[in-house]
């Protein structure tokens, strides 16, 4: 593979030098191609509006939360999905209609749900009874009713790994099909004079590589709702639809999920003599992670001979955890010279106190020196997300570039925003001989 490069042979990300920015904003670094990001959000609307069918692309900003992703995301003109009082907060702070959010989750707190009510969130996707009954309480409370959806835990299994797949029966999401759980939900929501439902969700899982499971959930929605004599407004079948990380991945493009589905959709309404329900989608890992990229300054190296190489780098686990907790694993690329011959493969280690702080496990590169800046590729999704500050090391910064432009979106967290809610103990102190 060839990457673009400018004329000191250096990676370039939408037209800047990935080199200049590593030394502008420091290492460890998130940069995001914001074309990039623009190009599949649009991806993902073009083929709904050639088939002339009603939908909503709603960003599943689980992936990637910002104020500047929610930004792009309303310039685009789709939804947002959050799962949690902070998502919410961060797009209302962002300027995001609240009416094109959707709020997904297995465990809302009153004070969440009180706060997308208030907030005036379009549509709440309710996980289980005891939301049914918070929410019903809210809403009645506020004098108002409030939109839902019913998540249905679908039964059918995606083929992915076991922490990121959500359909199946086994699984802490949704209302479960097969013991009548969605039946009872709906017979409840349909009676209550606070809540308006409008249609079914169900999301199958993460990182998948075929439209098979996009299918029998579509059609799995329609049916349920069929067989209790319902029409729905709206059918949400969720995202999951899988990236390419390394060769060994094969994503599809965006247009054979979403055909995929509308195909299934059309034929069943067809089937059931129903107008055509709003067709709902949650891309998120796909929109932004392709997108994202995490820049490193190498550091020192531990060659052990006839086994291993290892390359360490100034970050790891902390800004990227997905390696230790799936075992995921991740192109790289030196951007100091990218399309160079490679003369070894090393395992790329972090900086963290773990054995298993590793973010990429093999990977060929030229030969490196400290101090050059290595990529790690499509990181844009869950990187930052779930990043955290093991071994009281700050979490990196995010740059934002299109067209050739670069601007810090997030900014990096200093020594002092790590003691900021810290508060010295004093209770024991008179005891202190």
């Amino acid at each position: 593979m060839s990457y673009p490069t400018n004329e000191l042979q250096h990676l370039t990300i939408d037209g800047v030098d990935a080199v200049t920015l590593a030394k502008t904003y420091g290492t460890p670094l998130y940069v995001y191609d914001v074309t990039k990001i623009r190009q599949t959000m649009r991806a993902f609307k073009t083929i709904f509006e050639k088939e002339g069918v009603p939908y909503v692309v709603s960003y599943a900003s689980k992936a990637f939360a910002t104020q500047a992703i929610y930004q792009v995301a309303q310039q685009e003109g789709i939804h947002a999905d959050i799962v949690s009082g902070g998502e919410l907060f961060t797009a209302l702070q962002a300027g995001f209609d609240p009416k094109h959010l959707s709020f997904n989750g297995n465990n809302k707190s009153w004070d969440e749900l009180t706060m997308a009510i208030e907030a005036g969130v379009g549509m709440i996707i309710v996980d289980n009874f005891l939301e049914l009954q918070l929410l019903s309480e809210i809403a009645a409370k506020h004098n108002m009713t409030q939109d839902i959806l019913l998540r249905i835990s679908p039964g059918i299994s995606a083929h992915t790994h076991e922490f990121i797949s959500t359909g199946q029966q086994d699984s802490k999401f949704g209302f479960d099909l097969l013991t009548g759980q969605g039946k009872q939900a709906y017979d409840i929501a349909k009676d209550d004079q606070n809540l308006n439902l409008l249609g079914l969700h169900a999301h199958i899982g993460s990182q998948i590589f075929d439209v098979t499971g996009f299918e029998k959930n579509a059609a799995l929605l329609a049916d349920t709702a069929q067989s209790w004599g319902w029409q729905p407004a709206i059918i949400n079948v969720g995202g999951g639809f899988g990236i390419r990380y390394t060769d060994e991945d094969t994503p599809l493009p965006e247009s054979d999920y979403a055909d995929a589905i509308i195909r299934t959709l059309k034929s069943k309404t067809a089937q059931y003599d129903w107008k055509m329900p709003e067709i709902w989608i949650e891309p998120g890992r796909s929109v932004v992670g392709p997108a994202g990229q995490t820049l490193y300054t190498v550091g020192s190296r531990k060659d052990i001979p006839d086994l291993r190489q290892y390359l360490a780098v100034d970050g790891g686990m902390g800004d990227n955890i997905r390696p230790a907790l799936y075992q995921a694993n991740y192109d790289a690329v030196l951007a100091n010279q990218p399309n160079a011959p490679t003369e070894e493969v090393v395992r790329v280690a972090g900086k963290y106190c773990e054995s298993g702080d590793v973010l990429v496990w093999q990977q060929a590169l030229p030969r490196t020196q400290p101090g050059d800046i290595l990529s790690v590729l499509a990181t844009g999704a869950y990187g930052y997300a779930m990043a955290s500050n093991y071994n009281r090391n700050p979490r990196p910064g995010v740059v934002f570039v299109e067209n050739g432009q670069h601007q810090l979106v997030v900014a990096r967290e200093t020594y002092a925003n790590l003691t900021a809610l810290d508060k010295k103990y004093t209770l024991g102190k008179a005891n202190v001989q």
